[in-house]
């Protein structure tokens, strides 16, 4: 009779267990992938916690790339995703919502002995390419038409990476035809610029400045883009020197896109599980008045809908 006892209690134990364990993990949401949209993220994640509690987060960064593979994959709930979602990305089931707009900044050393030229003159689209495409130009005294010589370094991401697909995309290419050294992720990119005074590579927006100061980040300047291609930085076109003027000069589409452009949450095919469906509705909702904050551009209403009934 105690033997049967005991036993039963062990086998409530475990049913109790298992469900337990199965609560735990339909309460839990993984995330992976894009460096632009990781501090985004995370202060979604972390507002969402406060006011649900019983749900558990599992965030981390490697690349637009890892995202999208990890999605499809299903090895995470939600892959971060940075750059236009490619065909053959749909043709294997992507499910996307649209969260945010920011933007890929060409980024130099405030060191640059070129830097008042620079401000003054800024570098046109095909610049741009001539330095990170065709490499017919590596000397900054050449691209500025001025005296001195000094030999360019130029940076690029060794990651499968939105960023540098998105700024590829601007000067007609993709990111396997952007020449440079190699680095991972958008941190080491900016440390490599800031220690490099003849460098020059490319970083989101979010890596570029500082959230908190409104400025650009310790040893970082971002070289202007001479929209128009007229030789000169126009006033319209000066908007690099504070976080909030880039941000209102994309918001505005006075910044081009690419290298502006959307930020998404991909998965293979339609979430199931109800918190992850919860979340990415308030992320959409309620939880898009972190946006300005945590230093993104809003998408508009329209698309919000449009996303909203994705959920459905």
């Amino acid at each position: 009779m105690k033997r049967s006892i005991i036993l039963s209690a062990i086998a409530i134990s475990i049913v109790f267990s298992g469900c337990a364990s199965r609560e735990k993990k339909d309460n839990t949401i993984t995330l992976s992938g894009a460096f632009a949209l990781y501090p985004l993220a995370v202060k979604w994640t972390e507002e969402y916690g406060k006011i649900n509690p019983e749900v558990r987060f599992n965030v981390s960064g490697g690349g637009a790339g890892k995202g999208m593979a990890d999605a499809l994959s299903g090895a995470v709930d939600l892959g971060m995703f940075s750059r236009e979602i490619a065909d053959e990305e749909k043709q294997q089931g992507v499910w996307w919502v649209g969260l945010t707009i920011d933007a890929v900044v060409p980024t130099i050393s405030s060191q640059n002995p070129y830097l008042s030229v620079l401000r003054q003159q800024g570098l046109s689209r095909e610049d741009f390419k001539a330095i990170f495409m065709d490499q017919t130009v590596k000397d900054w005294g050449k691209i500025l038409n001025q005296p001195e010589k000094a030999q360019m370094t130029i940076y690029t991401r060794s990651d499968a990476c939105g960023a540098a697909e998105t700024w590829a995309k601007y000067l007609g290419g993709h990111q396997e035809n952007l020449a440079g050294i190699g680095i991972f992720g958008d941190p080491g990119m900016a440390d490599a610029v800031a220690k490099d005074k003849l460098g020059m590579g490319f970083n989101n927006t979010i890596f570029a400045y500082d959230i908190n100061t409104g400025k650009k980040r310790p040893g970082i300047e971002i070289a202007p883009i001479d929209i128009n291609d007229n030789g000169m930085l126009d006033p319209e076109e000066d908007f690099y020197e504070t976080f909030d003027g880039v941000l209102q000069a994309i918001g505005s589409g006075v910044y081009p896109s690419p290298p502006a452009r959307e930020l998404y949450f991909v998965a293979k095919g339609k979430p199931q599980k109800q918190a992850t469906l919860d979340f990415i509705r308030w992320c959409l909702t309620e939880g898009q008045q972190y946006v300005k904050e945590a230093g993104y551009v809003p998408i508009d209403s329209e698309k919000i809908e449009s996303y909203l009934k994705k959920l459905k």
